[in-house]
């Protein structure tokens, strides 16, 4: 079986009118299915970059990346949208939730962008916030839930095509140390419970310590990969993976 997702001397570059501005500098890496892994780096490290190429939102200038085996960088605008819709959950800082919907409707809402029938929207929907813990809420507004609240809401609605993935860019950012902790057990228990493959950005050191592997980026190329392991106590191999994720920022 093929990694999940394989990555070959990937490249980005971006022109500021005659100024070529390399934002992924020959990146390879792949990443097993079922993996936790946590990228991280200081502002213009290229870990954004590198996410926005792995979400099918943006394309790689040269490079290639593979899918489950398949190549995507040849791919069209629809079938980058259907791999987004099917396979990709995302999950950002701002929860980016329509004020005048439910939670219920705004977990259905990637439901609305598939070409099959959903007869049983509403049931998948309650399913996905369940899983997050707001069985209840299900016609809360976003106004009347909490920031974790709205950012369990947000998880939801990327879990509700079942997708593959899960790439979460600073999803505790905008949340305190408690309702963080409480959104990286949600993380845990998709991983751990559910078998759901995350890759998530972070600045925290705290965040990336949930994860099973920590990629560190700067100026464009991975300069640290260190898997960790969950003892009871920290290990000498995930302070170390901490330490080398945090000398790229």
């Amino acid at each position: 079986m093929p990694p999940l997702i394989d990555v070959r001397n990937l490249k980005k570059t971006y022109w500021l009118g005659e100024v070529a501005v390399n934002a992924l500098v020959d990146v390879t890496v792949t990443i097993e299915k079922g993996s936790y892994v946590a990228i991280m780096g200081a502002s213009g490290s290229g870990k954004s970059t590198f996410m926005n190429l792995l979400g099918c939102l943006d394309r790689p200038t040269s490079g290639q990346y593979l899918l489950n085996g398949s190549p995507v960088e040849t791919l069209d605008r629809d079938q980058l949208a259907e791999i987004r819709n099917q396979k990709i959950g995302f999950v950002f800082q701002n929860f980016n939730l329509l004020s005048r919907m439910s939670a219920l409707e705004n977990v259905e809402l990637p439901l609305l962008y598939s070409d099959t029938a959903t007869p049983d929207g509403d049931e998948r929907a309650e399913r996905a916030l369940t899983t997050v813990g707001l069985a209840g809420r299900e016609h809360n507004l976003p106004t009347q839930l909490s920031g974790g609240q709205q950012q369990r809401v947000a998880i939801a609605r990327a879990l509700i095509n079942d997708p593959e993935i899960l790439l979460a860019d600073e999803p505790t950012g905008a949340l305190d140390s408690h309702t963080s902790a409480e959104i990286m057990d949600i993380f845990e228990d998709l991983n751990r419970a559910h078998g759901l493959t995350i890759i998530l950005v972070t600045h925290s050191d705290e965040v990336a310590a949930h994860a099973d592997r920590i990629i560190g980026f700067r100026d464009g190329l991975i300069i640290s990969d260190t898997l960790v392991t969950h003892d009871s106590s920290p290990g000498e191999d995930h302070v170390a993976a901490l330490a080398a994720a945090g000398a790229s920022r």
